[in-house]
């Protein structure tokens, strides 16, 4: 199949907005189009005009965008059936959009044009016709997506060829064959598409499938070995119930697997920078087992893996990751064997001598700490702290002697005020200093700043980016241990740091105190 052209159709901005706690402004959406444009794909499906104010606002700033390969869609449905396409809202919404490519969607399953559309099977065919023919005189390409056809198909296959044949008479670019419901296994979907090929002499066949059954990318694979020539899909595999066929393992499978270049080489490295430049879009807990472009994509955690992966990559990864723009991750935990400490070490540009026995005594600390509660995995700077002390190659530059924290609340109509006392060392000197937050950890974090940095003015460029607390074990219910991870930055990195506790605050007290020590740290290295 290396020489077979494949289009891609995204439709994230359509669809994708369909799945649950996916919304995305007009802003996102332009910001999303000149994102895909740039990965290489052949059409983006806007939205649907006249369907809401958020559409017909994208469509009307995307008259703007200068895209340099990417076609904006229209999308809409076939005429209503007792209007003319002059008289329709919808037809007339799509031509006032001003693309150059509009897809219409229409039923090609006998059952849903009797029971959803309460017209005759004749009169839905008519619409087909009608809308096709209408539209295309006035605009560039015109697809159009059969819905429910394979359903349509296996009960009536009859009726179901004969409106993607109106939909050819009346001069469609592209049938895209729609698998609505995800209810569809591969090998049907590749049988039915040969079976229409045949029958309506090979017309260009799009493929549109939905995730209900967990095959929606296998069904789109299989439709492009049938003879389909465009797939649509979202990217991350957003969508409404459980979701559309996710082009981003769709487009990974025929370009590295399938030798089809539907990308380029050099666009398809882009692939995981607007995979997660969408999702950081959508406020989503972050990607972590997709396919191809998630965060653990290529992570090992495994001694025996992460030794052979040192040896030869190919050992546990199916392609090099930099080949979707992602990269390999190894993750410390008590899995972990002296290959996991070797290659974080590395990978953190610590100089470590492998035959080093304290390589031992970290994975040892290691275990320990994570037999406690603790978890390294992303928490990279405690990593480093933990790592580098077993070596002795770092140097405390402060320590805390005290620590005391108040909340009051004088009234049940008043906010809680938080107040912490902080008392730190620094080359043997003690400095006490107080601050108030709006909550216990905010105020503790204030008052270490108080008194640090007069020692260590970089730590005013330091802010807290993220702060998660999981509970360990629950078996001692309010007692409890709890893991808290921070994230810090300072506007040129960011890093995450660990602490473990049965006592909340002591727990984040921990995690800031290695996150101020790791930002001392790299100042000491620069």
């Amino acid at each position: 199949m290396a020489n077979k052209v494949v289009e891609i159709y995204d439709v994230t901005l359509r669809d994708g907005t369909q799945g649950e706690n996916v919304s995305f402004s007009i802003h996102d959406k332009l910001r999303i189009s000149e994102k895909l444009d740039d990965l290489g794909v052949h059409y983006i499906e806007g939205g649907w005009p006249g369907s809401n104010e958020r559409d017909e606002g994208y469509f009307e700033e995307a008259k703007k965008l200068n895209l340099k390969k990417a076609r904006i869609a229209a999308f809409g449905s076939t005429r209503r059936a007792k209007k003319s396409c002059n008289d329709d809202e919808n037809i007339q919404a799509l031509l006032q959009a001003e693309t150059s490519v509009v897809t219409i969607v229409g039923k090609s399953w006998d059952f849903h044009v009797t029971e959803a559309l309460k017209i005759s099977l004749d009169q839905n065919t008519e619409l087909v016709y009608d809308s096709i023919e209408y539209l295309k005189e006035r605009v560039d390409k015109v697809f159009f997506d059969a819905e429910h056809f394979f359903d349509g198909y296996k009960r009536n296959s009859e009726y179901s060829l004969g409106v993607l044949k109106a939909a050819l008479d009346a001069g469609v670019d592209t049938l895209v064959l729609c698998d609505t419901n995800g209810g569809s296994l591969p090998w049907e979907i590749e049988e039915i598409i040969k079976q229409v090929n045949k029958k309506l002499d090979n017309p260009s066949i799009g493929i549109h499938t939905h995730n209900d059954s967990e095959v929606g990318v296998a069904n789109t694979i299989y439709a492009v070995r049938g003879g389909a020539s465009q797939v649509q899909g979202t990217m991350n595999g957003y969508g409404e119930r459980c979701g559309n066929a996710n082009l981003c393992s769709i487009i990974s499978n025929m370009k590295l697997k399938m030798g089809i270049d539907c990308l380029t080489d050099e666009e398809i490295t882009k692939l995981y920078d607007v995979s997660h430049f969408i999702h950081e879009l959508t406020n989503l807990p972050p990607l972590k087992q997709g396919a191809y472009v998630g965060e653990s994509a290529f992570a090992h955690k495994g001694g025996i893996h992460v030794s052979a992966v040192m040896k030869n990559s190919e050992t546990y990864e199916h392609i090099s990751p930099e080949t979707v723009g992602n990269h390999r991750r190894v993750l410390i935990s008590d899995l972990s064997g002296r290959s996991n400490i070797l290659y974080k070490a590395k990978e953190l540009g610590i100089d470590i001598d492998p035959k080093d026995e304290k390589v031992l005594d970290v994975l040892n600390d290691l275990k320990t700490m994570e037999n406690n509660g603790y978890e390294f995995e992303g928490a990279d700077a405690s990593f480093e702290l933990l790592v580098r002390k077993a070596l002795g190659v770092y140097k405390k530059q402060f320590f805390i002697k005290s620590a005391k924290t108040i909340v009051e609340k004088k009234s049940e109509t008043e906010e809680p005020v938080s107040e912490a006392t902080v008392e730190v060392q620094v080359d043997g000197v003690n400095q006490t200093t107080s601050a108030t937050g709006n909550g216990p950890v905010n105020a503790i974090d204030g008052a270490l700043r108080n008194a640090l940095e007069n020692f260590f003015p970089s730590l005013k460029e330091v802010e807290l980016i993220d702060y998660r607390v999981r509970v360990v074990s629950n078996k001692k219910g309010t007692d409890s241990v709890v893991r808290v991870l921070v994230e810090s930055g300072d506007g040129e990195d960011s890093w995450s740091t660990v602490g473990v506790s049965e006592n909340i605050v002591e727990a984040s007290w921990k995690a800031l105190a290695d996150s101020i020590d790791y930002k001392l740290l790299k100042e000491s290295l620069k």
